[in-house]
């Protein structure tokens, strides 16, 4: 006769799994992840601006370079729901810079920072996951 042990443990890591835990751990990492991609974004943006009668614009194909700052100042990460978190640039001109338009050149900024903290944010999640798993909480 074969004897199955851990049945209990391997059950209470199933239901922390899909509990209440897991989703409000996982969620709060989720927003600090979109949270470093707003700080990312706006970094990109203010390094090496020079505002006022200085300002070079940015070449087509980089981050655009802080003018008024309006489009850095404008991004930020807001809570949809308890495992969804947007990192958002509100700014008027925000599209425009990011795709660019029929007389402007694409100066993405939210691509290339989201691509840059991608592997950060997925080590913070799967590390959310396992400390759940293992019966913790963050």
């Amino acid at each position: 006769m074969v004897a199955i042990t851990g049945q209990k443990a391997h059950k209470a890591r199933l239901k922390r799994i899909r509990g209440a835990a897991m989703r409000a751990e996982v969620g709060k990492a989720i927003y600090v992840a979109a949270d470093y991609l707003s700080t990312e974004a706006a970094l990109s943006i203010t390094n090496g601006a020079v505002s006022g009668k200085n300002h070079v614009a940015s070449a087509p194909g980089d981050p655009p370079n802080a003018d008024t700052h309006d489009l850095d100042r404008s991004i930020h990460t807001e809570r949809e729901s308890q495992l969804v978190a947007l990192t958002v640039a509100d700014s008027d001109h925000a599209a425009a810079m990011e795709f660019g338009t029929s007389r402007v050149a694409a100066r993405p900024y939210m691509q290339p920072a989201a691509a840059k903290t991608r592997p950060k944010a997925q080590r913070l999640v799967q590390a959310a996951v396992r400390h759940v798993v293992k019966g913790g909480t963050l």
